[in-house]
């Protein structure tokens, strides 16, 4: 039986050693008892074995019982291993070995122990053994036990426990006698809980934002974050103010715009009007004509616009105009010294009619040809008296070839009177040269 009970106990310890889940130790515990002492069935087993205790059913007979109360007192020495410790009283009929029956008399019993728990108390049913070491005194006679012992611990809210325990207790010294010990009671726990120390959650360290640049764009943020510029370039600088980045403006430091990569818009033939707006991109020209040069239809580098002859080829000095054969101008300028008047009138005379025909052939084979016609007359009389004279005279130039078919737009008169001479009016000869129609042929 001793060796049962023991290896009973090993195991409980062993197996109780590998349980060992959080803090769950009991708190100190006080509490009351009811138990059992049978002195007779101990006997029984002692001599005749637990089997045959069995077969013969008398392992749990009141009437072999005798009641006792005990207070009791319980602490967790860890998770699974329990300090017990009791005091309980009894009246029995002690059988000390060797002596006389001593009758129903008192029985104090005092023990302490471990409870070795297969679980810890945060379960609501734990089974445990339990062993340790006992006293006793009975009349004047004291002996030792050792009380060894299986049971069940019922949980209440971990604030109580029901504890049913059944122990054999086995003699230590010759005046003990060997006895069977059941037992019931309640325990309260006395002891304040355990507080789990607070858990301490460590904040992760935030680093402010970084600026490197200063200008108030965070470097996550900003595209150039060693260059400082404003937030609606992604903090990237803009020197010349176009509104496009420095990385991104092949103009930098020149405005222009984003579809010309931040450059102005291009003036391809550096004629002061850009592409855009240059209908001649390619050749330099004047804004009048959209950036292409003045028209210059006939070739002959007078522009259209300052050419009197623009549909023919003529030298500037000409106003664009083709110079007249020096031999076509001779004949017009011998038509003019042959034209006559009557003595202080404008009438022509008729020996000017042919050098004035040939003047009229020439205009008539040449329809470009156009003639001015000035008078101009000596300083006899007065000026204004010379100045009307002179124009009269070259208005019936004006109007001999008129009639003869030169259209009138061809033909401009001017009267000079006396102010352009060309011979001294102080004598004959000098006056009658400068009594005279010049006839100035032009084509433009």
């Amino acid at each position: 039986m001793k060796k049962l009970i023991l290896s009973i106990l090993a195991i409980l310890v062993y197996t109780s050693s590998f349980s060992q889940d959080g803090d769950n130790r009991k708190r100190s515990a006080l509490g009351v008892s009811f138990f059992l002492n049978d002195f007779q069935t101990a006997a029984d087993i002692k001599k005749n074995g637990l089997g045959s205790v069995i077969r013969n059913k008398t392992l749990f007979k009141p009437k072999r019982m005798n009641p006792g109360l005990a207070i009791n007192y319980l602490k967790g020495l860890s998770n699974t291993v329990d300090f017990s410790a009791s005091l309980g009283g009894s009246f029995v009929d002690y059988p000390i070995p060797d002596l006389p029956s001593q009758g129903q008399r008192f029985l104090l019993e005092a023990t302490g122990g471990l409870n070795m728990k297969l679980l810890p108390d945060n379960f609501w049913l734990v089974p445990f053994a339990n062993i340790g070491i006992g006293a006793s005194k009975y009349t004047s006679h004291y002996a030792a036990f050792m009380p060894v012992g299986v049971g069940f611990q019922f949980n209440l809210f971990d604030e109580a426990f029901v504890m049913v325990n059944s122990q054999y207790r086995i003699p230590v010294t010759a005046q003990a006698a060997s006895h069977l010990y059941h037992s019931i009671g309640i325990v309260g726990v006395i002891g304040q809980k355990k507080q789990a120390p607070p858990k301490v959650v460590e904040l992760p360290v935030v680093e402010p934002p970084k600026d490197r640049d200063s200008d108030g764009i965070i470097d996550s943020l900003d595209a150039c974050p060693d260059q400082a510029g404003p937030a609606s370039l992604n903090g990237c600088p803009d020197r010349d103010n176009d509104d496009i980045a420095d990385k991104d403006d092949n103009c930098p430091d020149v405005a222009g715009l984003a579809k010309y990569n931040g450059c102005p818009i291009p003036d391809t033939d550096k004629d002061g009007i850009n592409d855009e707006e240059d209908k001649c991109k390619d050749v330099p020209g004047v804004a009048r004509y959209m950036g292409c040069p003045p028209p210059d239809t006939d070739r002959d580098g007078v522009i259209d616009e300052e050419d009197k002859c623009p549909n023919e080829a003529g030298p500037a000095s000409n106003f664009g105009c083709p110079i007249i054969q020096p031999e076509v101008i001779e004949k017009v300028n011998l038509a003019a010294r042959n034209i006559f008047f009557a003595t202080g009138s404008a009438k022509l005379l008729a020996k000017s009619f042919p050098s004035l025909d040939n003047v009229v052939k020439i205009m008539q084979d040449n329809p470009s040809y156009k003639v001015d016609i000035e008078g101009h007359t000596d300083t006899t009389g007065t000026a204004e008296k010379n100045h009307v004279l002179s124009h009269d005279r070259a208005n019936s130039v004006k109007a001999y070839l008129i009639s003869k078919g030169i259209d009138e737009s061809r033909i401009s008169t001017v009267g000079y009177g006396f102010d352009r001479p060309i011979a001294s009016n102080k004598t004959a000869a000098g006056k009658a040269k400068n009594r005279r129609v010049e006839m100035k042929l032009r084509n433009y």
